[in-house]
C-alpha cells in the first residue's frame, strides 16, 4: 500500500512541475510576441521558442503520457484503499459498488459526481473516527472539477487560435489559472492518498493490501 501511495505521489508530483512548465512556456512566448511586435524580437526566436523542449511539454503526447501512468497509479492505489476500508468498515459503508472505483471515471455525466463518493466513503470508512469531516475531499474535487469542467475546455480552445498578442496574453493567464487549480487539487491528493495511506497501514488495517 505504501510502495503505490509513493508511486502516485510522485507521478502527481511529475504532472504539477510539467503544468508549471507548460505555464512558464506560455508566459516566455508571450513576451516574445510582445518584443517582436516591438521589434526588439525576430521571428526566429519566436519560432525557436515555439518549438523547443519547454514548449513542447504541453504537446498532447505529453501530457497523455504522463496522466495515464499517474491514472492508473491513482487507480491501483484507490482499489487498494476500497478493499482495505471494506475490511475496517464493512462494505456497508460504501455507497457503490467497488466497480465503480474505475468506472466512475469512465461513464460520462457520472464522472462528476461518484468518483467524490467513492473517496469520500474511502476517506470516512479508513478514519479512526467515523465521523471524520470530509472537507478536504470536497475541496479536491471542487477544484479538480473546476480546471477539468470549466477553465480547460476554454484554454484549449484559446491555445489553438495564437494568431494575435491578445490572444497569447489569453491563453498565458488561462494557463495560470489552470496551473494554480491543478497545484492546489494535486496537493490536496497527495495529502488524501498518504492520510488514508497512513490510517489504513499503521492504524486498524492490520490486513491492508
Amino acid at each position: 500500500m505504501t510502495g503505490v501511495a509513493t508511486t502516485v505521489t510522485v507521478l502527481i508530483s511529475l504532472e504539477l512541475v510539467r503544468e508549471l512548465l507548460v505555464t512558464v512556456a506560455g508566459w516566455r512566448l508571450y513576451f516574445l510576441v510582445h518584443d517582436y511586435l516591438a521589434g526588439r524580437a525576430t521571428a526566429a526566436d519566436v519560432l525557436a521558442a515555439d518549438s523547443d523542449a519547454l514548449a513542447k511539454l504541453g504537446s498532447v503526447w505529453v501530457l497523455v503520457l504522463v496522466w495515464v501512468a499517474a491514472g492508473i497509479a491513482w487507480l491501483v492505489w484507490l482499489w487498494r484503499a476500497r478493499i482495505n476500508s471494506e475490511l475496517m468498515s464493512g462494505a456497508a459503508a460504501h455507497r457503490r459498488a467497488r466497480g465503480w472505483v474505475v468506472g466512475g471515471w469512465t461513464v460520462p455525466v457520472a464522472n462528476l459526481w461518484i468518483p467524490y463518493q467513492v473517496v469520500s466513503d474511502v476517506w470516512r470508512a479508513s478514519a479512526p473516527r467515523r465521523s471524520v469531516p470530509v472537507t478536504l475531499i470536497s475541496a479536491w474535487w471542487a477544484l479538480y472539477a473546476v480546471a477539468n469542467v470549466i477553465v480547460k475546455p476554454i484554454q484549449w480552445r484559446v491555445s489553438s487560435q495564437l494568431d494575435s498578442e491578445h490572444q497569447v496574453l489569453a491563453n498565458a493567464n488561462l494557463c495560470t489559472l489552470l496551473t494554480a487549480l491543478y497545484v492546489a487539487a494535486g496537493l490536496l491528493l497527495i495529502l488524501i492518498v498518504r492520510r488514508v495511506t497512513a490510517w489504513q497501514t499503521y492504524g486498524h488495517a492490520g490486513n491492508a493490501v
